[in-house]
């Protein structure tokens, strides 16, 4: 799927869920206040979250690491009005700036002023973008030397009933979700120093790739 096509779909998708997605979405999205407490850029660092949808992620970013500087990009131009406005509703605007862009391919250069960044992360957004290879390769890229990607998203289910997995997954189809089971495979060959490792008994998997210093 083309980047067009992929940003109406979830323009069609959040018009309406944006409204009350991050109420819903915190009793399952597992993970992701953990990827942020993990994230300590360094002093004055660059931070950017690649599918940032609402803002809720680089709000709670930003006050958890109140030194750093804080980039969201999404390909949804309706998120991205949302974001922006619960960015200045938290009195956070002059340190969160938003650009609408594909997380397969976009010019940080040109969005932000800068080619890279100290963290990069992406929670449970590889599950939601056609070409998540794409999109994982390009979070990578854009790791400044020492810096780091981390990754949240959902796991296999690997160590919760079939049942479980079986309900899950065809929920989460509805949406146009699909747990990515290469996910490990895929960090893996990204060349840069990789850990992964599952959460919650596989209902989530975590990653980080880190950047040797230049």
């Amino acid at each position: 799927m083309s980047a067009q096509p992929h940003a109406a779909q979830m323009d069609a998708i959040y018009r309406t869920q944006r409204h009350f997605y991050d109420l819903t979405r915190k009793y399952y999205l597992l993970g992701r206040d953990a990827l942020i407490e993990r994230l300590a850029p360094p002093p004055s660092g660059h931070v950017l979250e690649a599918g940032c949808g609402t803002g809720r992620n680089l709000i709670v970013a930003a006050r958890r690491w109140p030194d750093a500087h804080y980039y969201g990009v999404d390909i949804s131009a309706a998120m991205l009005e949302t974001a922006r406005a619960n960015v200045a509703r938290a009195g956070l605007a002059g340190r969160i700036v938003f650009a609408e862009g594909d997380a397969t391919a976009f010019d940080a250069m040109t969005l932000f002023g800068r080619a890279d960044f100290d963290r990069v992360f992406q929670s449970y957004t590889l599950s939601m973008i056609p070409d998540w290879r794409g999109a994982l390769r390009e979070g990578a890229a854009k790791v400044a030397p020492g810096g780091r990607l981390d990754i949240v998203d959902f796991g296999q289910q690997e160590g919760l009933p079939r049942w479980f997995r079986a309900a899950l997954f065809a929920w989460l189809g509805k949406f146009d979700v699909s747990p990515r089971a290469d996910l490990f495979a895929v960090v893996d060959r990204q060349g840069l120093k990789a850990q992964h490792g599952a959460l919650y008994r596989g209902y989530a998997w975590s990653a980080s790739l880190t950047r040797a210093e230049s």
